[in-house]
């Protein structure tokens, strides 16, 4: 075979952009894009949504990414065509939701001189799920960051017919934090930090039990501080709807101890200080774990996919209550770490896997994916365009969508109660008479 046929790179530089709004999407592409190697030209486009990121939450974002403020520019959807359609880079990588991703997956798949397409999840994505690969359909790469995920990944592609190619690279944030502390926390650290999420737990009476918790760990040793590490600031917004903030929660149960603490600094900050770190599935376990930090993985309300917690079977780091309280956090055994997140680097495919898709794009032989639109066609790319942007999209297709969508939805969403409620009712068969 050829070099050309090979799709051995042309010498000059590489250009990658990363795209992304929201605030754990803006982290893990910037991470990933400062990840790259230092000859490639990296820079970030903030996407205007209504979930953009602040200019705090950005700068937190941007603090061990390898990138700075001046690689970074916000633009609006029609800014961003156009700036692409007049210059497009030689590569893309779309950290975003799922139907925004799909939205821009489709605004790049299918320009002239198209760039190459990455994307990817920004945290923990054990297990795999069809909406992760439903929606990215077309992109040429799709980033996993364990063994283990892109063994599942893998496997549910060819079992769903959503047709994938993976490769595999480091957890950014696991990387930058090995670089920062690897050999175990500083000798001085006594915080405990609680990694909160937005919903994770969901249930109010779950997160109102453990801010309880975090109360009663604080009050058990007045010396040390528990830090509630918080994704946002009030009036921040976050990738998912946060509808009981421990702020909140903890106003609610009245006083809280004075070592009990609220932050929003970066992650990487909190870690500086910590002795531990808790969570019920918080990517930033695997932080913690690269920098020696021992972690304690919550399992009072469950082990479960809607927890994100079942990667952590067979890690030593599940326990409840009882640990918390008795400081028994843990770091997992050696093959774990290898299967989840924490392989060695030079299993790494990433990059030489971008490198040669550059190549074919210079040379006219990246092909046009297909893009199959699904059920609704083209109302429904409308439709999921107006659900990411909301009155910022002032299409006409987008109107369209709104006033047919919104009444369709309705009409499906009472149906498939109705049809609930039927099946219950056949399974529970006639009341028998007392």
């Amino acid at each position: 075979m050829t070099g050309a046929a090979a799709g051995i790179l042309p010498p000059r530089r590489i250009r990658v952009v990363g795209i992304a709004d929201t605030d754990s999407y803006v982290k893990w592409a910037a991470a990933l894009v400062g990840s790259a190697p230092a000859t490639w030209d990296r820079s970030m486009r903030i996407l205007d949504t209504p979930l953009a990121v602040s200019d705090d939450q950005l700068r937190a974002a941007l603090t061990t990414s390898g990138l700075s403020v001046d690689a970074v520019a916000r633009l609006t959807l029609a800014q961003l065509e156009e700036s692409v359609a007049d210059d497009p880079p030689d590569v893309v990588i779309i950290g975003a939701r799922g139907p925004l991703a799909r939205v821009l997956v489709r605004l790049f798949a299918t320009l002239p001189g198209r760039p190459v397409v990455v994307t990817g999840l920004p945290g923990i994505s054990v297990p795999a799920t069809r909406k992760a690969l439903f929606y990215r359909q077309g992109a040429d790469l799709f980033v996993v960051h364990s063994r283990r995920e892109r063994t599942e990944f893998a496997a549910l592609s060819a079992t769903t017919g959503l047709p994938h190619r993976f490769a595999l690279a480091t957890l950014p944030f696991a990387a930058a934090a090995a670089r920062a502390g690897g050999q175990g926390r500083a000798p001085e650290a006594t915080d405990i930090v609680f990694a909160a999420q937005a919903i994770v737990p969901s249930d109010r009476e779950d997160r109102v039990r453990l801010a309880g918790m975090l109360r009663s760990l604080a009050s058990a040793d007045s010396s040390r501080r528990v830090v509630v590490k918080l994704r946002a600031a009030a009036g921040e917004h976050q990738t998912h709807l946060e509808r009981d903030a421990f702020p909140e929660l903890l106003r609610s149960l009245g006083e809280s101890p004075e070592n009990l603490v609220l932050s929003t600094a970066p992650m990487q900050a909190a870690l500086d200080q910590a002795a531990g770190l808790v969570t019920v599935s918080s990517t930033a376990a695997i932080e913690a774990i690269a920098r020696g930090i021992p972690v304690l993985a919550l399992d009072t309300f469950g082990v479960s996919p809607a927890l994100i917690n079942v990667v952590f079977e067979g890690s030593g780091l599940l326990g409840g209550e009882d640990d918390l309280l008795a400081g028994r956090f843990r770091l997992p055994a050696a093959s774990w770490l290898r299967e989840n997140y924490l392989h060695d680097p030079a299993e790494d495919d990433w990059i030489p896997a971008v490198e040669r898709m550059v190549g074919f794009r210079r040379q006219g032989l990246l092909a046009h994916p297909a893009l199959p639109t699904g059920r609704g066609g083209r109302l429904r790319l409308a439709w999921e365009r107006k659900s990411v942007f909301g009155e910022m999209d002032r299409s006409p297709a987008g109107r369209w969508a709104l006033a047919v969508g919104v009444p369709a939805r309705t009409v499906v969403r009472t149906a498939r109660r109705v049809r609930t409620r039927l099946q219950v009712s056949r399974s529970a068969g006639p009341m028998s008479s007392r």
